[in-house]
């Protein structure tokens, strides 16, 4: 089963889309298999015609209630579609699917009087579409955020449930779901400056990781815990180790940071890497700083610019991977998004125009070194230097030995006309 999720100002704008093309061949015929009206059940009937629904305004009451403290798009709509490879589900059935997505989007749970008004309505094979209103019968506000989210993972157990899944899915809401051996706790610091603990699955790891002072943050990625990224450098070490301390006396294997580790001396926790990624890009500043030829000077550069592996390249994929994780987030946050990806487009460039930059600095670098070679195997070179080892009359006469002398270095006097670099 997939879940598509769409915004509209109000029901009636989706009455287009629900029933198809103006031309008669192509006219759908919805149909509502069910509905909750919370609070109007007595008063408004379940019309046979979805069309009476939306078109009389029965969801967008709550919302005209509160004004403007409305949302712009007050209107929820959750598009469901089944395998093709399988049987229909039937209307009960696809009714039932209904109740589950609005109560685990929270839009509507069954224990919930004030929850949101909703409706269900089918107009094709294989899907079913929930029209709902986000303001509540309190007049509170459903938040929307992970909606989405929510709503396919609940598709996810319906299809196993069903049997249109080969296997069951594991929740990825809750810890609990997971059926699979404990993994390895990694507590690590993270480029914000917090210290972060992942893979604690069990009610016990995470018990011990609170009682060290961890705090507890579950969301689609899983269950994590983590410092605030405030906590001062010693006390996040000290934290860290002594929840490591514990775990592993209660037989959980820690991977922990050597950087948190106030048993490892501060020279040997530096030494496994750099705290943060804009410390190695500094590092690379001052390589550059210091190259004293164009050999050294294009290695350091070759780390920005590699066309696989360069720090502009992750740059380039970090920038666009935020501005397609945005439109998750929030798909209405679409120019936001936009920033991001010119900006991604922007590294790109930048990227491919020094490609061109650094295969001129290679050029430079073979130039330097053909230069110094053919200088050293010059006839000149060999006369410069036995010139500046010989003894001089003056110091002859005086009996100085010669050997005794510093060698002195080749100048650049006694190189050819027109060779000087």
């Amino acid at each position: 089963m997939i879940a598509h999720l769409q915004r509209a100002t109000t029901t009636g704008a989706l009455i287009p889309a629900l029933y198809g093309q103006d031309d008669p061949r192509y006219r759908l015929r919805p149909r509502l298999i069910t509905a909750d009206y919370r609070g109007a059940d007595k008063q408004l009937p379940l019309f046979p015609d979805p069309q009476e629904v939306l078109g009389r305004g029965v969801l967008d009451a709550s919302a005209a209630r509160i004004g403007a403290r409305a949302p712009e798009r007050p209107v929820w709509m959750c598009s469901v579609r089944s395998d093709p490879r399988h049987p229909d589900l039937t209307d009960a059935q696809w009714a039932d699917v209904s109740r589950r997505l609005v109560a685990a989007t929270g839009l509507a749970p069954e224990d919930d009087p004030d929850g949101c008004r909703w409706a269900a309505i089918r107009n094709l094979d294989r899907s079913v579409h929930i029209v709902a209103t986000v303001v509540r019968k309190d007049g509170g506000v459903h938040n929307t955020y992970r909606d989405a989210f929510h709503a396919q993972a609940e598709c996810n157990r319906i299809a196993a449930e069903f049997g249109h899944l080969t296997r069951s899915v594991p929740s990825v809401t809750t810890a609990k779901d997971y059926r699979m051996p404990t993994p390895v706790i990694s507590i690590n610091i993270e480029p914000s400056g917090s210290a972060v603990a992942k893979g604690s699955s069990d009610n016990l790891s995470a018990a011990l990781l609170k009682h060290a002072g961890f705090q507890e943050k579950a969301d689609w990625y899983g269950r994590r815990h983590r410092l605030p990224s405030t906590t001062a450098a010693a006390d996040r070490a000290a934290i860290a180790t002594h929840a490591t301390e514990m775990l592993r006396a209660a037989r959980y294997s820690v991977d922990l940071d050597p950087r948190l580790d106030t048993a490892l001396p501060a020279a040997t926790a530096a030494r496994h890497g750099l705290a943060t990624a804009g410390e190695q890009i500094l590092q690379l500043t001052d390589q550059i700083r210091g190259a004293t030829d164009f050999a050294e000077f294009s290695e350091v550069l070759d780390q920005l610019l590699d066309p696989d592996d360069g720090v502009l390249l992750r740059v380039h994929e970090a920038l666009e991977a935020a501005s397609e994780q945005i439109t998750d987030l929030d798909p209405d946050q679409f120019a936001l998004s936009d920033r991001f990806g010119v900006a991604s487009d922007l590294v790109a460039a930048a990227q491919g125009e020094l490609g061109e930059a650094l295969d001129e600095v290679q050029r430079a670098r073979s130039h330097e070194t053909r230069f110094d070679s053919a200088w050293a195997a010059t006839p000149y070179s060999a006369a410069a230097t036995n010139a500046a080892r010989a003894t001089s009359p003056a110091v002859a006469a005086r009996g100085v030995n010669a050997a005794a002398l510093p060698a002195a270095a080749p100048s650049s006097a006694a190189r050819p006309a027109g060779r000087s670099r």
